[in-house]
């Protein structure tokens, strides 16, 4: 039929070519007539084509695909089987081709490669943090130690004693107590002899002893006048001597500052937590960074850094540099004087979050919220506490009850290096943000210890010096300072290089000589606690 229809067409087309050639015009309408028949046919003919074309890629793909399918389940079926028989083998395999390709090509991959490095220091940090070894200190050598002979303190007591007669003071030294640095010798003074007649002889009793300086003091609890004599050959104090002593180890509870030794050579280990702030003074030279360096190694050698926690501001940018990228920093060291109101500030929200803490608990202070968090934790129980989220339209404030889960909270230590930079940048902010802390955070495990060069009347102000009861003087410039810090005369006496008076809460003074920690030891611990 299809042959038929082709041979129609072609016969069309000649007769048609013919009687358009010699028909004239009726030859040329029959013509017309014959080529609309003729494409009549060809659409037919094409179309008749194109489903017979359909047919068979229809047909031909249904035999294919049938075909295809059961290879493919077979192949599936054996993947299966080879996966299911090598998983041991996929996941190392897996794992290692992922690190690898992060180190070939760091720009593809470095999204995942920063946050995964993140969130293990996050992880790994504070679990993984392992308290700092002794050995990174310097050992003090015994065969070093200057001991004073008996013949000399004997020699010494007697010249003294002249010395006072000579100057009108009768009594006896009945107490000779010999120290790592000054030697102390206590008189008991004949009745009528009042202690200020004495302490007024400082400087004589020092030009007849031809020694630098010497300290005159009442003995506490006692009735004698302690007269302090400098050794003439000093003993230093190292800082390992009092991390490896027993009031050091022994010290569980609060925070432990090591100072140093006092004048008969026993540690003195000072709690900033029953302080609760410390104030701190002292010339160029007189040891005062060295001291604060002690205080910081010791909370790094006692606690992680989920345990305590520092904010350190250096306006100076000098003294605690050393110390940015340690584990228990909450922000790096702060240099600039106004980014320090901004720290201060966060500090003040944070002890009023944690009193609203304490107070959802019904507790009094930190060491009972750790407690009841720790029970809560074990029984996985939660509190709500109601959050201001915004006003709704008549101006009415909106509150929310968001559900907190009771975490243990760190102490918070906020070290301010140089106080006398901030005043005269901020004074009316940083004197009322120190304020604040120094009377209210305690409770709140928030501890301040601050400290300045000059502690003259416009830095060390009546409310800084009402709110910081406990206070530590290194040599000062001259009277005024020391009774402007210490509310006694005797700080300007001081040797220097450590040696401190040290004013504890009950208003009782201490001479101690501070612990000598020296730059490349603390650069060594502090490179240990950044790994």
């Amino acid at each position: 039929m299809i042959l038929l229809l082709f041979l129609c067409v072609i016969t069309l087309s000649f007769s048609g070519h013919i009687i358009s050639e010699n028909g004239g015009i009726f030859g040329h309408l029959l013509n017309n007539q014959l080529i609309y028949l003729g494409n009549l046919i060809e659409i037919e003919i094409s179309n008749y084509y194109k489903n017979i074309l359909v047919l068979l890629l229809a047909t031909t793909s249904l035999i294919l695909g049938s075909n295809a399918l059961l290879p493919s389940k077979k192949i599936e079926e054996k993947g299966a089987r080879t996966s299911k028989a090598n998983v041991k083998e996929d996941k190392p395999k897996q794992v290692k081709i992922i690190s690898k390709d992060e180190e070939i090509q760091p720009t593809k991959k470095a999204a995942p490669k920063i946050i995964e490095k993140k969130t293990t220091k996050a992880k790994s940090s504070p679990d993984g943090y392992e308290l700092p070894s002794l050995d990174l200190l310097k050992e003090a050598d015994e065969n070093n130690k200057n001991i004073i002979p008996e013949d000399l303190i004997e020699e010494n007591r007697n010249k003294l004693s002249n010395a006072l007669k000579e100057f009108g003071v009768e009594g006896e030294i009945d107490i000779v107590r010999p120290g790592p640095v000054v030697t102390l010798y206590e008189l008991k003074p004949a009745p009528g002899i009042k202690t200020k007649r004495v302490i007024s002889l400082t400087d004589d009793i020092a030009r007849e002893m031809a020694v630098a300086s010497v300290r005159i003091a009442v003995v506490p609890g006692k009735n004698s006048i302690g007269i302090e004599l400098p050794n003439e050959n000093r003993n230093t104090v190292y800082l390992r001597e009092i991390f490896d002593s027993d009031n050091f180890e022994k010290q569980i509870k609060g925070i432990p500052l090591s100072l140093g030794k006092d004048i008969g050579g026993t540690p003195i280990i000072a709690d900033l937590s029953l302080m609760p702030h410390l104030l701190i003074s002292g010339t160029t030279g007189s040891g005062k960074s060295v001291g604060i360096n002690g205080m910081i190694l010791s909370i790094l050698y006692k606690f992680k850094p989920e345990d305590c926690r520092l904010i350190m501001v250096d306006p100076k940018m000098l003294e605690l540099s050393v110390y940015d990228g340690i584990p228990h920093l909450l922000t790096p060291v702060v240099t600039n004087p106004n980014k320090a109101v901004v720290a201060l500030k966060w500090v003040v929200r944070e002890m009023e979050e944690r009193y609203k803490k304490m107070a959802i608990l019904s507790v009094r202070n930190m060491a009972e919220y750790n407690r009841k968090a720790e029970e809560y934790s074990l029984q996985n129980k939660t509190f709500k506490r109601r959050v201001h989220t915004g006003y709704d339209e008549n101006q009415d404030p909106v509150y929310e009850e968001e559900e907190v889960v009771a975490e243990k909270l760190p102490f918070i230590v906020v070290v301010i290096d140089e106080m006398a930079d901030l005043m005269l940048v901020a004074r009316n902010d940083i004197e009322h943000l120190v304020q604040r802390l120094a009377q209210m955070a305690r409770a709140a495990g928030i501890h301040v210890i601050m400290a300045t060069q000059r502690p003259s009347v416009d830095v060390v102000t009546g409310t800084i010096k009402a709110n910081f009861p406990t206070r530590i003087s290194f040599r000062v410039a001259s009277m005024i300072d020391s009774r402007t810090i210490l509310n006694e005369m005797g700080a300007e006496q001081l040797l220097g290089n450590g040696d401190m008076l040290f004013l504890s809460e009950g208003g009782r003074v201490t001479r101690v000589h501070g612990a000598f920690v020296s730059d490349s030891e603390v650069e060594r611990i502090v490179s240990r606690v950044l790994i």
